[in-house]
């Protein structure tokens, strides 16, 4: 008893204690093998899990589906309640159930209190006066047209005609209520384009009436998309409507305002007619009315390039070589946004004609003296590539080498640099460098930090110098926002020259204050 008695408590220490790990040579390949064994098990056990609910939360045909028509309903009414602009698109969708007329009633009572209305909206109330106006304009466009495109068309000139009350008295900087009515613009002519001919040239010619009050010029931005788009049949009657609407011109050749205000009046006319004959191919008629609209600086290049297109190529060329003042370049809202305004681009342009013409003359070393003329002005790649192409074989090589020659002579260095950094050739790029070290402006980071990064790999020494200038350029004039690129560029440098740490000991010593920039330094 006493010996079963003193066997119990080892059995309980037997059962508690920890096993002893085996470190004996024969148990290290059983427990190798037990790893294939596990890995094994591994797929046995993600086959046998169920798999997991879709997680997808964007909205979509299949999610919506699945929450139920009940749920839907609540979220619809939630949002109606909370948002005028989706509530007015849900009314309107529910009014198309009862038909055409039902819609058209709720658009007109909006077109209604838009024509009445007489309250400054000012900058708070644009946005959401803009959005008030385009969910009317999806109305007309999504829910109206597709059951009565005739009656959508209709509401969508009476919302054109009253653009010069609406933006009159409201605060547009942002372009949001331009941009509706911009839009409204692009539906009526896409409903005009899909009525019959007889159809499309009534309301057409209707127009013609509206341009009188269309201060904002979108009923002349509507009638030149259609010009192009129009039935044949339909351009007889507008070009008869726009000249019973065009009033002669002695009646405004005086003095005064309002003798140029019936002066503009008519150039608009004017030029949808010239629009009408471009599109009807008459050339002449074309001339005529480009000569009455500015009769002392008429477009040579337009003029040019139809009798060219029709074939006749001696007045063409007569055209284009006529002489005439300079006259006010047009500076178009992409290059006031971008800063690449370009005044040489309209003789460029007078130009390129006059070598095309040449070409279909059969005078082709007058156009390549051209092409050549024009390349050593403005260093035009596109100009050099031409005159190249038109040379025999083996002559391009020697001609490219005087091209090269006439860039690095070229009065306007950092014109010659952007030239040669992209055509490329890095080696005279370099040379061009070099040859003016110490006086390029750092500033112009437009050409040197292109030329730079192009010339890192075959040319390090120019780059380096170009480089440091950037760089010596953005910290001198503290220009904090480019420090990033300053850091940069010192990144760069490091790899260009022998001793980077004599350079930034320089900085150092000179900007060693400006924390904003040595932060964004890499050691």
């Amino acid at each position: 008893m006493a010996r079963r008695a003193a066997a119990k408590p080892a059995t309980k220490a037997a059962a508690v204690r920890p096993p002893v790990a085996d470190t004996s040579p024969a148990s290290k390949p059983e427990r190798a093998a037990s790893k294939p064994e596990r890995a094994a098990s591994e797929p046995k056990r993600a086959a046998s899990k169920p798999k997991r609910a879709s997680r997808k939360t964007t909205p979509s045909p299949e999610t919506l589906t699945a929450l139920g028509l009940e749920r839907l309903i609540g979220l619809v009414l939630s949002e109606t309640a909370r948002n005028p602009t989706f509530k007015k698109l849900v009314t309107a969708a529910v009014a198309s159930l009862q038909g055409p007329d039902a819609i058209a009633a709720l658009i007109d009572r909006r077109l209604t209190a838009l024509e009445r209305g007489q309250g400054y909206i000012d900058w708070q109330k644009q946005r959401a006066f803009a959005a008030d106006l385009d969910a009317m304009l999806t109305t007309v466009v999504t829910e109206l047209a597709a059951l009565d495109p005739r009656a959508a068309l209709d509401r969508l000139i009476r919302f054109l005609g009253g653009a010069n009350d609406v933006l009159g008295r409201a605060e547009d900087s942002s372009g949001r209520i331009h941009g509706v009515y911009e839009r409204a613009v692009d539906a009526a002519a896409s409903l005009i384009v899909d009525l019959p001919a007889e159809a499309a040239a009534g309301v057409a010619t209707g127009l013609v009436i509206r341009l009188g009050a269309d201060g904002y010029g979108f009923v002349e931005t509507l009638l030149h998309d259609l010009i192009p788009r129009l039935p044949e049949a339909a351009l007889p009657p507008l070009d008869a409507a726009l000249a019973d609407a065009t009033p002669p011109a002695s009646e405004v050749r005086t003095g005064g305002e309002k003798a140029w205000a019936s002066q503009l009046a008519r150039s608009r006319l004017v030029r949808m007619r010239q629009a009408l004959a471009d599109r009807a191919g008459d050339v002449d008629a074309f001339i005529a009315f480009e000569q009455a609209v500015s009769p002392e600086q008429p477009d040579r290049v337009r003029i040019a390039e139809r009798l060219l297109a029709a074939g006749r190529t001696p007045e063409a060329l007569d055209w284009i070589r006529r002489p005439q003042k300079r006259g006010p370049v047009v500076v178009t809202r992409e290059a006031l946004l971008t800063g690449h305004f370009d005044p040489d681009a309209p003789e460029r342009a007078r130009q390129a004609v006059e070598i095309r013409i040449l070409d279909s003359l059969g005078q082709t070393q007058a156009a390549q003296a051209l092409r050549w003329e024009a390349f050593g002005r403005n260093l035009d790649p596109a100009m050099l590539r031409a005159y190249l192409a038109k040379l025999p074989d083996f002559e391009d090589d020697a001609a490219l080498d005087r091209a090269f020659d006439q860039a690095q002579a070229h009065p306007d260095r950092y014109r010659a640099l952007a030239f040669l950094t992209h055509w490329p050739n890095s080696t005279r790029a370099a040379r061009l460098v070099m040859a003016h070290r110490g006086s390029w402006d750092g500033s112009r980071y437009e050409i040197l930090a292109p030329a730079a990064e192009a010339l890192e790999r075959t040319q390090p020494e120019a780059a380096a110098e170009l480089y440091r200038l950037l760089i010596d350029s953005i910290l001198e004039h503290g220009r904090s926002a480019a420090y990033g690129h300053a850091a940069r560029y010192l990144q760069a440098l490091d790899g260009l020259t022998e001793d980077p740490e004599a350079y930034r000991g320089t900085l150092r010593r000179l900007h060693g204050r400006k924390a904003a920039f040595w932060s964004q330094v890499r050691d």
